[in-house]
Order: structure tokens, then C-alpha cells, then sequence
């Protein structure tokens, strides 16, 4: 689902069930989920409602890595754990991404990132260009340092949707602090650029548009503000959502920060050992107005670590769940290598529960070997996705008590290569746009 779907009041569709006890879903769901007669589904049981999920053969969001090249030296950054080549992606291996899209229907979405800065690449203007062009509605995450005013005019020009600026600081001190090299108001000044050239971009278009009335207060291209909280600049969170009021920014997503080091690991947000997170005693909250009165109840109820429900929904219920399988995406490293998710695009270290942990990469095939329909609709791969979706793995990453969570290979339960309870993705700790 894209940003404008997103963006759209929520509504409840009306099924049936037929005289043979089948659910009738209503056809203009149908395609956008990829519920296709034959199609095997997952249902998953709540308390009160059941959760459907998409089909594993339904293909979404296609992540596009353009270089794992970037201008900055991030202390937060991946690049500084792993001895992996840079490069960036050749024109024959985006060729054969774009007319693998023309393979889909709808057309999957295309978010241009992965680990290095987009705007490095010589061609990202004709790539968004290109993959505009399919029918795809286009995202890009940049460091900011690079966009400047004519880079902000191309890229508006090129069609990108949305594009989400990394800000993990407020002022100069915290922001340089976690990344080297760049200077916070040079990168505020570049969003106030892109925010004055959408708005100018959006005047014209309303001004020769017969029903002014139906300007948006988000408007395309929208901005997103991705936000890694530590310990040391979480206290920027409430300057942050400033920020974000001032340029309009759409959504501002936040992301524990991965570990790649034992220093790392001291920044940490989450505890130690994961299993704190999930209590069994349940807390059960309404919508509660926050100020002054409530503020310290509240406060202190968080503080218990009990699993807490909020109008209905549970942090357990967002565990043990791939973000990337649920919403239908696969993604493309520089070189054109097919991985299921961002996260084993590359081999690196890290820390989970405190103990070191190896994931090693998984490349299912290669673009310029296969077409991407070919790839998607792979065997091993769809069993993968399948497996992921029950997510028939280890509580590793709540236990991690044996060797065998350090690394991906297998698990007690015999699980083989590449296994997942150790994935902080799949406990909605670590998030990715």
C-alpha cells in the first residue's frame, strides 16, 4: 500500500460469506492484495477480530539499492563492521529491474535505499525517472547533504513521491555527533528548500485546477524524517517532531539503533536481554489524554515492562513477524543480487542480547541471471517467505542462550539457513521506512 492509499480516510469493506461458508471479498481488494483465486493466505487469530494476511506470491515493494557508496562516516553505520566491496549499480543491472516490474500488476512500489546514500549515484535522477515512468510510486531515503536546491528541483521534476531525510540529531552538537562530516544547518536549509519548491510545485497545479478546495495539507512529493533514537540524542525527539511541523513532514519514523560494536550496545534503548519486553501480565489501556495529571501515572505504568495493550493492540502482537515478508517487498542489492529483506543484503556483525551475533547474507538469485518474476516465483524462495510468514524459528532473540544464536545458519529447532529469531527486525525493534 502507497503513500497516497496511506493517506486516504479508512474505510471498512462489507463481505460475505457464500452457501459454501467461503469469505466473498470485495473485488476492488482483490487485486491491491493480490487475493487472486488459488491464493493461500494466513489467518491470524486476536482476541476479538481475525488479521488477514497477503499472499507470500503477492510482490509490493521492490527495495533498490543504488550504491553502497556515501559522502559521510557515520559512526552509526554498517559500513564500519563489514570488509564487503562498494560499488554502485550498473545500468544492465537497473534495466533488468525495470522490465521485471512490467511483469506485476499493480506495478510494486520502488524505495530507493539500502546501505549508502542514493543521491551518490550518477543516474538516481533517471532511475526514479525510469521507475516513475512503470507506474511505480517512488521513495528515496538521503543523508540531506546533497540536496540541494537544484538537486530538490530535479527530483521533484523526476516524479519522486516521497523522500525521507535521516535526522538523528536537533542541533549541531547531537547531530555531528552520531554524523561525522555533515553540518545540521545546511541540511535543514536543503529540507527548507525541497519543502519551498513542493509548495511552489502544488500552488501552480491548484491554481489551474478547476476544485482549489482539494489541496491537501500533505502533498506530494511527500517528507519523512527518519529518526535512530540512543541514548544519546533521544532527548531530541520532541525538537525532531518540530522540525517536522515546520517543513510539513508527513511521517517522522523512529528506529531503535542495531549494534555493531559493544560501544554501540551502551546506546541501546531497548534492554539487554529482549525477553523483558514481553511480560506475561497485560496491562489494559485505554486512549488516555496525556498532561500533567497523567503524565507520571502513565510514566510509571511504562516503566513496569508489563505487555501493554492500548485501544486493542499489543507490542507481542508486532513480534515474531517480518516487516518486509508481511508487506509483500524483496530487495536488490548494487551488484543485483535478490535478498528477501534489507537486513541480509549484506553480511555484518552485531550484538543481540549482549552476545555477538554473525548474519550472513542471503542472495536468492541474481538479476541478470533470471528476470524478477522468475526470482520471486523461485521454490526455495516462495518456502522461504511461507516459512517466514509462520515464523516457525527459535525465540532466539528472547532467549539466546546457545551458541547456536550466533549467527543465522540454523537454530534448536533445526531450522536451516537463513533463520530469523535472532532478527530484531521481526520483534519491531530495529524499522526501516
Amino acid at each position: 500500500m502507497n503513500w497516497d492509499q496511506y493517506l486516504e480516510k479508512k474505510r471498512k469493506f462489507k463481505s460475505s460469506i457464500d452457501s459454501s461458508g467461503n469469505l466473498v471479498i470485495p473485488a476492488e481488494l482483490v487485486s491491491a492484495y493480490g487475493l487472486n483465486p488459488g491464493s493461500e493466505v494466513y489467518l491470524t487469530e486476536h482476541e476479538d477480530f481475525l488479521k488477514l494476511h497477503m499472499p507470500v506470491s503477492h510482490l509490493t515493494r521492490v527495495y533498490i539499492e543504488p550504491t553502497t557508496r556515501c559522502n559521510l562516516d557515520c559512526k552509526t553505520c554498517i559500513r564500519n563492521v563489514w570488509d564487503e566491496p562498494q560499488g554502485s549499480m550498473s545500468e544492465e543491472v537497473f534495466t533488468k529491474i525495470m522490465k521485471g516490474l512490467d511483469d506485476f500488476s499493480p506495478v510494486p512500489d520502488v524505495f530507493f535505499g539500502g546501505f549508502g546514500e542514493p543521491l551518490v549515484h550518477p543516474r538516481i535522477l533517471q532511475m526514479i525517472s525510469e521507475a516513475k515512468s512503470r507506474g511505480s510510486f517512488v521513495e528515496l531515503i538521503t543523508n540531506g547533504t546533497l540536496l540541494t536546491k537544484e538537486m530538490s528541483k530535479n527530483l521533484i521534476d523526476a516524479g519522486l513521491d516521497m523522500i525521507w531525510v535521516s535526522l538523528d540529531g536537533a542541533t549541531p552538537e547531537s547531530y555531528a555527533d552520531v554524523r561525522m562530516g555533515a553540518e545540521l544547518p545546511n541540511v535543514l536549509e536543503n529540507m527548507k528548500e525541497f519543502h519551498v519548491l513542493r509548495l511552489r510545485k502544488n500552488v501552480r497545479k491548484y491554481d489551474s485546477c478547476a476544485e482549489p478546495d482539494s489541496y491537501r495539507f500533505f502533498d506530494k512529493p511527500y517528507m519523512g524524517i527518519a529518526f535512530v533514537a540512543m541514548k544519546r540524542n533521544i532527548h531530541d525527539l520532541p525538537a525532531i517532531l518540530s522540525i517536522a511541523n515546520r517543513f510539513s513532514v508527513s511521517r517522522v519514523h523512529v528506529s531503535n539503533l542495531l549494534p555493531y560494536t559493544e560501544e554501540m550496545a551502551e546506546e541501546i534503548l531497548f534492554p539487554d536481554t529482549i525477553a523483558e519486553l514481553f511480560q506475561p501480565m497485560l496491562l489494559d489501556l485505554p486512549l488516555i489524554r496525556k498532561d500533567s495529571s497523567t503524565k507520571e501515572a502513565l510514566y510509571e505504568a511504562a516503566r513496569t515492562l508489563y505487555s501493554q495493550r492500548i485501544n486493542g493492540a499489543t507490542p507481542s502482537e508486532l513480534s515474531d513477524r517480518c516487516p518486509f515478508i508481511e508487506k509483500g517487498s524483496t530487495a536488490v542489492s548494487w551488484a543485483g543480487d535478490i535478498s528477501p529483506c534489507l537486513p541480509l543484503l549484506h553480511s555484518y556483525n552485531g550484538i543481540v542480547n549482549g552476545r555477538e551475533h554473525f548474519r550472513r547474507r542471503h542472495q536468492v538469485a541474481n538479476i541478470t541471471e533470471n528476470t524478477l518474476k522468475e526470482i520471486w516465483e523461485m521454490p526455495d524462495y516462495v518456502s522461504f517467505r511461507d516459512r517466514v510468514k509462520m515464523f516457525d524459528f527459535s525465540p532466539c532473540s528472547t532467549c539466546g542462550g546457545c551458541d547456536l544464536s550466533e549467527d543465522n545458519e540454523t537454530d534448536c529447532m533445526g531450522s536451516e539457513f537463513p533463520t530469523c529469531g535472532n532478527c530484531l527486525w521481526a520483534q519491531g525493534l530495529i524499522r526501516c521506512p
